[in-house]
């Protein structure tokens, strides 16, 4: 009996004595400080911006069509030619109207014989009616035949001067200065002045607009800013957002705000010289806003997000990592704005944050460089030479003693 109680308790000690050696083990097998890159938070100028998607409208986009119906005779234009305004871009057969035109002047012309002849008539009226030769009645019935015929002159003139313009619009000419698209009708097409496609569109783009859509909320600080400023800059970027196009000013809101999206519509004006931004063309709008003077930044990599809110990691003095609560601003080119919870000068923790707690111990890449591989390495003796078995093969070499 006291043989086996004996073995029971032996069973328990050893069992303590591995149990309390495994946790040792565990122990020194503990997680080491996470290696962490770190950052300054500095003063930079920070800009408040205003990002949208806008589409390129030109300022005119004329429809190029006949005022009247003939046989197109010419097209004078390159597809795709800028043209100036005035200029000649096509030409309807003219013969037609040309022989209205001397029919219009042949009556005009017999009509005003007609008036000549009715006017010295009534001046011979009027002098055989001073002689009391001829009745009153005849005077005025010869009044009335003039003033008849005068009448017809000022409508054959009106029909002259009719001619001569429907003679004048078969040369059609660019209403606007602008780029010419591609033609939509060919020489000898028949064209009237109800064709929807018209001859060609001629766009204006230099200047040219951008339309964009802006949240309501936005509305009265932006309206605010123009009331202080004048006016603010746009910049148009490409669909990427990398490339910028081109800058320009804002030009101004629609007059209601749309209650189906909650946005209003607004337009900016960009000089477009150099033809980089294209009508109906899809590009990233900047509006810029207001500048944040000497904000405290940091690198965006820097900020976290958790139920709390945003945050980042400050590394302390004694490298420990502190959260602390932050509250974000803009961001610009991999910087963004703290408006609290990080001060000047402070270090934050940009990279290796996932394995770090509040509190916990981190390291730099530097701590590290001076440290052996697996198992601590081997460290210099005293006289220079290695303190592993490099250097006691050379005390053994040189007759020196090696202590055990």
């Amino acid at each position: 009996m006291f043989t086996l109680l004996g073995l029971v308790v032996l069973a328990l000690l050893v069992w303590r004595c591995s149990g309390s050696d495994g946790g040792s083990k565990r122990g020194s097998r503990a997680r080491p400080p996470a290696t962490v890159g770190t950052d300054k938070a500095t003063a930079s100028d920070m800009p408040v911006t205003l990002s949208a998607i806008g589409t390129v409208q030109p300022i005119v986009a004329a429809t190029v069509r006949t005022q009247l119906a003939g046989v197109l005779f010419s097209l004078d234009f390159r597809e795709g030619q800028v043209v100036r305004k005035g200029q000649k871009i096509a030409q309807i057969d003219p013969r037609p109207f040309r022989l209205a035109l001397d029919q219009a002047q042949g009556t005009l012309a017999r009509d005003q014989a007609q008036l000549a002849d009715a006017r010295l008539i009534l001046s011979r009226y009027r002098t055989l009616l001073s002689q009391d030769s001829i009745a009153r009645q005849q005077v005025d019935t010869q009044a009335a035949t003039v003033h008849q015929l005068e009448g017809t002159v000022e409508a054959d003139q009106a029909a002259v001067g009719t001619a001569r313009l429907n003679l004048n619009y078969t040369s059609i000419s660019a209403p606007v200065a602008g780029r010419i698209g591609l033609r939509q009708a060919d020489i000898g097409n028949y064209v009237t002045p109800g064709d929807t496609t018209g001859i060609v569109v001629i766009t204006e783009t230099d200047p040219i607009d951008v339309s964009f859509a802006l949240p309501q909320d936005q509305f009265p600080k932006v309206q605010a800013r123009l009331s202080q400023a004048g006016s603010l800059p746009v910049t148009a970027m490409d669909q990427a957002g990398t490339t910028v196009l081109a800058k320009g000013r804002f030009l101004t809101f629609d007059n209601q705000i749309d209650t189906t999206t909650g946005t209003v519509k607004a337009k900016a004006r960009f000089a477009n010289g150099d033809g980089r931004l294209f009508p109906n063309q899809f590009v990233n709008v900047s509006l810029l806003v207001d500048t944040l003077a000497r904000a405290v930044t940091v690198p965006v990599t820097a900020v976290r997000h958790g139920a709390q809110g945003d945050f980042v990691f400050l590394l302390m003095p004694d490298r420990t990592a502190k959260l602390s609560l932050v509250k974000t601003g803009p961001s610009v080119g991999g910087k963004i704005a703290i408006l609290s919870g990080v001060k000047l000068g402070d270090t934050v923790i940009t990279e290796g944050a996932d394995r770090v707690d509040d509190g916990s111990k981190v390291s730099l890449p530097g701590d590290r460089r001076g440290a052996g591989g697996k198992g601590g390495g081997w460290r210099k003796g005293g006289d220079g030479s290695g303190g592993g078995w490099q250097g006691r093969h050379k005390r053994r070499q040189s007759g020196g003693g090696e202590s055990p």
